[in-house]
């Protein structure tokens, strides 16, 4: 009997496959689609043995109904569990000021990884459409963070709101900090911009390493100077602690 991990973000739906008893990451298969492909994961769902579905959705109502529609096809009866922040899981003590309104990708993130990286003084910063910079402490206190346009949205904004200056792409080689022609300053800029923040949550907590993670991550995270790792898929990482973690009130 399989779970069926759900991540649907701003711009890709990530999922993984695992057993009830699997250590979290350790996954049959994962893989992820655009919002407009959704509908092609049945062949990827059906025939899995899945009884359970735990879905984080940051996306929206809409994309929340086609994946409730979707479910019953994979395996008839099946119904999404939503995944939402609380105030406390698996050991991590959520004290947002009203902890329900903490993104569920964000707790998700911060539940994954402390489940890798347990006992230590964490930031996570998960850089995708948006990027969020969060704070984990040593003792397991989910402490807040910051939420700021993502790498292709920082790029994007610039060609769209100026009229001289092109949009650069996030996939170039890195470029130099000071930069000697347009398109690498705008990257230098943004790269520059996204690492400060990244840094800035570092030194305030002081973090002991930034788990870093999402679509961007390997284009962040060499500007980074703090010690970081790159995690893919920390979100998932962190529905599936979630999902075999004991059942709490």
């Amino acid at each position: 009997m399989a779970l069926l991990l759900v991540d649907a973000g701003n711009t890709r739906v990530k999922w993984a496959i695992a057993w009830r008893d699997a250590k979290p990451g350790d996954w049959l298969a994962h893989g992820a689609v655009t919002h407009a492909a959704l509908d092609g994961l049945r062949a990827a769902w059906q025939g899995r043995g899945i009884v359970r579905a735990l879905v984080s959705n940051v996306a929206g109502s809409a994309l929340r109904e086609r994946l409730a529609a979707l479910l019953p096809d994979v395996q008839p009866g099946l119904q999404p569990e939503w995944f939402g922040a609380r105030a406390e899981l698996a050991g991590l003590r959520n004290l947002y000021r009203n902890p329900a309104q903490l993104g569920a990708d964000r707790f998700a993130a911060a539940l994954g990884a402390r489940s890798l990286y347990p006992g230590r003084a964490l930031v996570v910063a998960t850089c995708g459409t948006a990027t969020t910079v969060d704070a984990v402490s040593s003792d397991g206190a989910f402490l807040g963070g910051m939420i700021l346009p993502g790498l292709g949205l920082m790029l994007g904004s610039l060609a769209r709101g100026t009229a001289q200056l092109p949009e650069a792409s996030a996939g170039a080689a890195p470029p130099p900090v000071f930069a000697d022609h347009t398109l690498d300053a705008i990257r230098s800029g943004c790269l520059s911009a996204q690492a400060g923040a990244i840094e800035r949550a570092c030194a305030a907590l002081p973090a002991e390493l930034c788990i870093v993670s999402g679509g961007a991550a390997r284009h962040v995270a060499p500007a980074l100077a703090a010690p970081h790792r790159i995690v893919d898929n920390i979100v998932l990482t962190g529905l599936h602690v979630a999902a075999i973690a004991p059942t709490t009130p």
